[in-house]
């Protein structure tokens, strides 16, 4: 599977909600939001996944989730629905669209 890079994707984060809002980790602060790479089967120790496997993270919650902290339930919960929170996010600016 190739790697899609968007430098359009990366820079929808600048400013945005982060979508992990993990508990206790969770800065709410938009002004350290950036696109995090979350860990898929097409990704490997020190590799960067595809952009379109990524989310809204804050400082907090991007360091949560490059130190691998928590459950790997914690983990899935997490990840699964900031993805989602984050494509969605995308749809709605017209980013990503069906075809």
């Amino acid at each position: 599977m190739s790697r899609h890079v968007s430098k359009k994707l990366q820079r929808s984060a600048q400013g945005q909600e982060c979508t992990m809002q993990v508990v206790c980790f969770c800065n709410h602060s938009p002004d350290t939001t950036v696109l995090a790479h979350v860990q898929t089967e097409g990704g490997k120790m020190g590799g960067k996944e595809s952009d379109f496997s990524a989310v809204f993270a804050c400082a907090g919650c991007h360091a949560w989730l490059d130190h691998n902290i928590g459950s790997e339930e914690d983990r899935l919960f997490y990840t699964r629905r900031a993805l989602v929170r984050t494509w969605a996010a995308w749809f709605s600016s017209g980013l990503v669209r069906v075809a």
